[in-house]
């Protein structure tokens, strides 16, 4: 059903027709939308069997979702930037238990200094954990793909982070397409979980594992995110079949076909970007656009194909690993791996800074001439930049550092 709704009210529909039976909610900004939309359809009675669970932390929110969801119940729960580093450690656990927890990442900066507004940073800071992460690029997928995480947490019984743009799509009001119960029925199967916690045969899970097994457990996560890797494009192929429209698959690709440069990207801004490619193509520019979906598992091998015959890639990406650069392109020189494609990496919209049309035009242009920067921080105020490093050097000149202040110790015990 067509309805002109806002991005998280939709996904809490979505999400409701999924039928969990536990939700455990802790509001944090930008994804308290969501769970409080499921509050409301829970207590209306039109999420039946559920448990809506309030906590009093995000910490609390994820371990009684572990709980939950080890006891047998299909659960979820939904978070944010400083929310999702609170239950850093049950994030982890989750996905060592192999538990098929779906949360949503409503993504928006780290602090400090705090800022509400969207970027990457924090569902890139659980890149390692060993959940799924997959990324929507506007509310219609963010929708269907809370669909089709139930069904991939499920079947590869292991979590599953869908991460959708802080404000850009949470609070954004568009005509989306909600499905049916009847729909979404036929798609998820009954949930069937392979572990229950069970009193009346009680074993221990999450114990200790020494040095002759850890390597084994960690493997065996790993070769589960490789099975998603054939999972995720099956699942969208058959959500395009039952559904009527293609939403998910590990990549998309965007006039790719003779496009001698490449921009690469997740999330939301992949509509502006294919907007400026329109553009571009319309005045003869050879360029496209691939947008990443699944970037956990990484799609190296699909990405190979997608970028090996362009002359170079601009990684555009929303979040910056200190002291190195890009962390989407990081991954992606492996992709590159035995080609010649010149690769860039320009971080942008971190703290939500705007990503107009007129930059990114700008900077396409400076890459086809192959005049970036390896690493590229785009709309960068460089007098303010500059002002900061130059007042950092002169109070290293002026004030006594720890290091003179222990030549000088020195020098006086010496004497």
């Amino acid at each position: 059903m067509l309805k002109q709704t806002e991005g998280s009210h939709a996904m809490a529909e979505a999400i409701a027709l999924c039928r969990p039976e536990v939700i455990c909610a802790y509001p944090i900004t930008p994804q308290t939308h969501i769970v409080e939309g499921l509050g409301e359809i829970v207590k209306s009675g039109e999420l039946e069997n559920c448990e809506f669970i309030n906590v009093e932390s995000e910490f609390a929110a994820l371990s009684v979702a572990i709980g939950a969801s080890a006891a047998g119940a299909r659960t979820y729960t939904a978070t944010a930037s400083q929310g999702l580093l609170f239950m850093a450690e049950a994030v982890y656990n989750a996905a060592g238990l192999g538990l098929p927890i779906v949360m949503t990442i409503g993504n928006r900066a780290i602090g400090a200094p705090i800022n509400i507004w969207n970027d990457h940073t924090d569902s890139m800071s659980m890149r390692d954990a060993g959940w799924i992460q997959i990324y929507a690029e506007n509310n219609q997928e963010a929708v269907d793909l809370h669909i089709q995480a139930f069904r991939l947490a499920e079947e590869l019984s292991m979590p599953v982070m869908v991460c959708v743009d802080g404000f850009i799509l949470t609070h954004a009001y568009e005509r989306i397409d909600i499905p049916s119960q009847e729909q979404v029925d036929a798609y998820i199967p009954p949930f069937e979980p392979r572990q229950v916690l069970d009193p009346r045969e009680p074993v221990s899970i999450g114990a200790m594992v020494g040095p002759d097994a850890f390597m084994e457990v960690r493997y065996l996560a790993h070769h589960k995110q490789m099975r998603a890797l054939e999972l995720i494009p099956q699942l969208s192929a058959e959500f395009e079949q039952q559904f009527g429209r293609k939403a998910g698959d590990l990549i998309k690709t965007y006039r790719c076909e003779d496009a001698k440069t490449i921009v690469v990207a997740l999330g939301s801004v992949i509509g502006t970007i294919k907007d400026v490619i329109d553009d571009m193509r319309d005045q003869g520019e050879s360029i496209g656009a691939v947008s990443i979906c699944s970037f956990r598992p990484f799609p190296t091998r699909q990405l190979h194909n997608a970028l090996c015959k362009a002359e170079r890639i601009v990684v555009l990406e929303k979040a910056l690993s200190l002291g190195i650069g890009g962390v989407v392109s990081h991954d992606l020189h492996m992709a590159l791996a035995g080609t010649k494609v010149r690769a860039y990496t320009v971080v942008a919209g971190l703290g939500g800074r705007p990503i107009t049309k007129t930059s990114l035009r700008n900077l396409f242009e400076k890459a086809q001439q192959d005049a970036l920067e390896p690493l590229t921080f785009l709309d960068l105020n460089q007098n303010v930049v500059n002002r900061e490093i130059e007042r950092e050097k002169q109070q290293r000149r002026s004030g006594p550092t720890a290091e003179n202040i222990l030549r000088d110790l020195a020098a006086g015990n010496a004497r």
